[in-house]
């Protein structure tokens, strides 16, 4: 009885791990106004979200006031390493644009717009 609930937990955390989307994990963003953040990538029911787990100046890791907000949410996987229709928030302006996202590998663009304006930065994998 044992070897079969040890083989049906083994199953579920395999299975678990097969359907986990690649974009999940922990990213490194780009310095924004002398500051960056690990942003923690996972499932937020059909969509994805990041939420800000560390952040880092010059001075090395600090707590910010941003710490467990979520910067991406909202995202729709599109395929192919695409992700739409998404918001992303830019703690140093206040300001949420709509969102898109491309991974490739170790590297996730993330770029958005609001209105006229975009911007866009380069993130990488942590973990």
């Amino acid at each position: 009885m044992r070897i079969i609930l040890a083989a049906a937990v083994a199953a579920m955390a395999f299975a678990g791990a097969a359907w986990a989307d690649p974009v999940e994990g922990t990213w490194k963003t780009q310095v924004d106004d002398g500051a960056y953040a690990y942003v923690k990538v996972s499932q937020c029911g059909a969509k994805l979200c990041g939420t800000i787990a560390r952040t880092f100046n010059a001075s090395g890791e600090y707590k910010s006031k941003n710490l467990g907000k979520k910067l991406v949410w909202d995202m729709t996987p599109a395929g192919g390493g695409a992700y739409k229709k998404g918001k992303v928030w830019q703690p140093s302006t206040g300001k949420t644009y709509s969102s898109k996202m491309a991974l490739s590998g170790n590297t996730l663009k993330v770029s958005g717009c609001v209105g006229p304006i975009c911007k866009k930065q380069t993130w990488s994998r942590v973990n």
